[in-house]
């Protein structure tokens, strides 16, 4: 397990309220089923298990081609189908997704070979053929995860013969052709790690490990930000990301400096070096970019399921509260993004300064990772302390969990963050309790207060702290927390500068042609924005339920101003699929009513 920091503790009027800074505690995530989800991040939830993942053609699409097994190259993305699936019906108990996972792992099981083969190549591309390796890789990762939720012993044993046929085939001779063509080496074997070490947690046969240490020498990987894609591809972000997080979990207790000098390296690049757009997408045409330019390749998908992964591990490894800010920034704009809003198509990238695209397949790599995605959300919402409970990300929720001693506690949050920051949060457990229970104060935010049970608590919440509440808890016990919000004009930079972007809360707002007529032939880009007649947020459910739009003046490519603007547009959230414009050109650019990216600042 891992620590976050805290300060000691201060008593306010039989309240003990402190913030986070030097104390350590443990800090796990908590069970899947062990939380209901509403809000937005429930919404997209549900509507990915109704109207995706069951909605694919799953035996056409994605079990027809293992079973064939006639291909020489190709990706499906079946592994990565079924961990998702997997983590979803486990969450959310749906009856029908329960029903196509077993399924789908049944098809997938009978498939296998004498040898422990599960994949689509024929006899003579095995191992050899690009993507072999990484669609096998992740048949591990699913089938163990079927194994860790659901106790299917025949998935266990599937995942370990397909394991150890790959180990052995990987170690006794390594065929070249593995490891050749436009894509570097990492590329090729992206997942096969995070499957070994899965492996390994959930069956203690340190074999695994070893081959992650021995042979693929994760802790020994070095490699630099490589910017651009240029041949052979060497600065895959989706890939790097992942490398990262094998050395993290090689050392969870962080004490190794060496298996987390790589991690440090991808925080200093997104937070000082440009590599981290407005949305919290991160990369261009799947690489490392740090132009800040969000056209048509922006954002991979899987790069962005990655990095909110990777947000999670540094968290729990007692890092920043930086981090569920980067979770929530990078969930609400680029996550949801990459979906339509009735959940049912996916998008490879998410750009903001071009026209949007939906993917044209259900199978492949980003829309399923995609599902994986969605299925990680739960576990990001509350973590679990040493003393108590933390809260990360504010949806409407309810937990039912035990804290670390056991006690059985029942957390109720209701809210409609980012909406409006008012989130009231209700115990339940029986009896009375001494625990600590934490909140993120996210860095947009400078004025937050705390109520307990309808009393001030006079204390200063500060961005980017951690609020730590620490009294003996009865059941009826309320926290009434509040953000003061208001819309923000973000300045930009390196491509962006001399131009705002408008957010509110996590929340970025952009222009989409379809909401906005007679824009056909204008890019949002040349716009330039009268900053003197923004008007909102208003009510809008456009986009998800309870969201939200703004409206502002905005003179025309070649109009003179001050004057008359040339019209008014709406803004909508990030998630609208027309957005094509976030930022926006102002007469100045030094007006002090512009404010730094907060996750950048002071970084």
């Amino acid at each position: 397990m891992s620590r976050i920091l805290r300060t000691g503790l201060v008593v306010l009027g039989g309240v003990v309220v402190g913030m986070h800074a030097t104390v350590a505690y443990e800090l796990e995530p908590i069970d899947l089923n062990t939380i209901e989800l509403g809000g937005e991040i429930g919404r997209r939830i549900d509507v990915t298990v109704k109207n995706n993942l069951l909605a694919v053609d799953v035996d056409a699409d994605f079990i027809k081609p293992f079973q064939e097994r006639s291909q020489t190259d190709g990706f499906i993305g079946l592994g990565m189908y079924i961990d998702g699936l997997a983590r979803l019906a486990f969450h959310t108990g749906n009856a029908d997704a329960i029903a196509r996972k077993e399924h789908v792992v049944a098809a997938t099981i009978a498939t296998q070979e004498d040898d422990g083969y599960i994949g689509l190549m024929t006899p003579g591309a095995r191992i050899a053929k690009l993507w072999d390796v990484h669609e096998m890789s992740y048949l591990v990762l699913g089938l163990t995860t079927d194994y860790a939720l659901f106790g299917n012993d025949e998935s266990l044993t599937a995942a370990k013969r397909l394991a150890d046929y790959l180990v052995n085939n990987l170690s006794n001779n390594p065929p070249p052709g593995c490891f050749e063509g436009d894509l570097s080496p990492e590329m090729g074997v992206t997942g096969l790690g995070d499957a070994l070490m899965y492996l390994f947690r959930e069956t203690s046969d340190a074999k695994y490990r070893d081959f992650c240490v021995e042979v693929l020498k994760i802790g020994e990987w070095r490699k630099p930000i490589v910017k651009g894609r240029f041949w052979p591809i060497d600065g895959h972000v989706y890939a790097y990301i992942d490398k990262c997080l094998l050395q993290l979990r090689l050392d969870p207790e962080n004490k190794n400096a060496a298996l987390h000098a790589m991690s440090d390296g991808v925080m200093q690049f997104l937070l000082k070096g440009e590599g981290l757009t407005i949305s919290g997408a991160v990369g261009d045409h799947e690489c490392w970019h740090d132009t800040q330019a969000g056209l048509n390749n922006l954002g991979e998908t899987c790069a962005s399921v990655y990095v909110l992964k990777f947000y999670d591990e540094l968290l729990r490894q007692g890092e920043d509260p930086l981090f569920g800010d980067l979770m929530e920034r990078t969930i609400h704009n680029a996550l949801f993004g990459a979906q339509s809003p009735d959940g049912r198509q996916l998008r490879y990238y998410t750009p903001f300064e071009a026209p949007r695209v939906y993917f044209d397949q259900d199978t492949y790599c980003c829309p399923n990772n995609y599902r994986r995605g969605l299925g990680d959300l739960p576990k990001y919402v509350v973590y679990r302390m040493a003393r108590g409970l933390l809260v990360n990300l504010y949806t409407p929720c309810t937990v039912n969990t035990v804290l670390q001693d056991g006690t059985r506690v029942t957390v109720t949050q209701a809210t409609a963050y980012p909406s409006d920051g008012v989130v009231n949060t209700r115990i339940s457990l029986e009896g009375e309790k001494a625990f600590e229970l934490g909140f993120r104060i996210p860095r947009w935010c400078v004025n937050a207060s705390v109520k307990v049970n309808g009393a001030v608590a006079d204390v200063v919440c500060a961005p980017g702290s951690v609020c730590t509440i620490a009294r003996t808890w009865k059941s009826g016990d309320e926290v009434e927390l509040t953000f003061a919000m208001a819309l923000r004009l973000v300045k930009g930079r390196r491509s962006q500068a001399g131009r705002v972007a408008v957010m509110y809360g996590p929340l970025v707002f952009g222009l989409s042609k379809e909401r906005n007529e007679g824009m056909d032939a204008i890019s949002p880009r040349l716009l330039t924005m009268d900053v003197d007649s923004l008007e909102g947020p208003f009510p809008d459910d456009s986009v998800r339920p309870g969201g939200l739009s703004c409206a502002v003046g905005v003179w025309d490519p070649g109009q003179w101003y001050p004057g008359p603007v040339s019209r008014r547009v709406e803004l909508t959230e990030f998630a609208d699929p027309g957005v094509e414009g976030a930022y926006f050109v102002v007469p100045n650019p030094e007006d002090p009513r512009f404010v730094d990216d907060e996750l950048i600042a002071g970084r």
